[in-house]
């Protein structure tokens, strides 16, 4: 179990990330979409999403810090071990506090806005499901061993995460992770998996290209270089 858990789920979540992404934009760009229920409901929506998406970014960045900057790398530009631990714990409990939040009202919403219920999928309730308890677990085992100086996951996991990328997956670091952590390791693999058969496919459609597009200029009509614009039929001025 403890070889199938680290060392075999790892890949395939990532096939299955990877896989999806091809075969949705190859046959599904119509269907890479949020499925957006702006129309129905705008002003919870308003409070909700931005609460998620900020919340989740700083959830990611959290992550990929933690499991991919090694402890030397900290080590060398003076950030204690104590200092790291406050850090995550206060940082990432926020985090996750205010993606809870988000996750928690667009519930909410869905439930109790007759035109958005009928919006949502089968699908959709999965994926909240999933997204929900993959954070919800993030914060119990990041308090649970909130004490002292904290469970330092960078000892452990994030070594096991690196050695994923070299195809050589150290499965005796997740030996003796607590089991909170391994859970949550768990359903973050199944997360990853169930990405591209979701809604949360468009996480990967940043609109990278606006950032390297030309300015679009706007210029005003001049009435005195081009002369005032001849009046239409039917759309003369109303005379106020």
């Amino acid at each position: 179990m403890t070889v199938f858990l680290w060392g075999v789920l790892p890949y395939v979540a990532f096939v299955l990330l990877a896989a999806g992404l091809l075969w949705r934009y190859r046959y599904d760009q119509f269907g890479w979409t949020t499925r957006s229920s702006q129309i129905h409901e705008s002003k919870l929506l308003n409070i909700a999403s931005p609460a998620f998406h900020y919340g989740i970014l700083f959830v990611l960045v959290g992550h990929l810090v933690g499991l991919f900057i090694p402890m030397s790398w900290t080590d060398t530009i003076g950030v204690s071990e104590r200092s790291y631990h406050l850090l995550s714990l206060y940082g990432g409990t926020a985090a996750g506090v205010l993606t809870v939040a988000g996750i928690v009202l667009l519930i909410y919403r869905r439930r109790t806005n007759a035109p958005v219920f009928r919006a949502t999928t089968a699908n959709d309730k999965v994926m909240y499901v999933v997204l929900l308890a993959a954070i919800v677990l993030g914060l119990v085992a990041k308090l649970g061993h909130a004490s002292g100086d904290g469970y330092n996951y960078r000892a452990s996991i994030a070594p096991w995460a690196r050695s994923l990328f070299t195809l050589q997956p150290d499965t005796a670091r997740m030996a003796g992770v607590p089991v909170l952590y391994q859970i949550h390791a768990v359903i973050g693999m199944a997360l990853i998996a169930f990405v591209p058969y979701s809604r949360l496919v468009h996480m990967f459609s940043a609109p990278v290209q606006y950032l390297f597009r030309p300015y679009i200029v706007y210029r005003s009509r001049d009435p005195k270089q081009l002369g005032p614009r001849p009046e239409r039929r039917g759309w003369e001025r109303a005379g106020f």
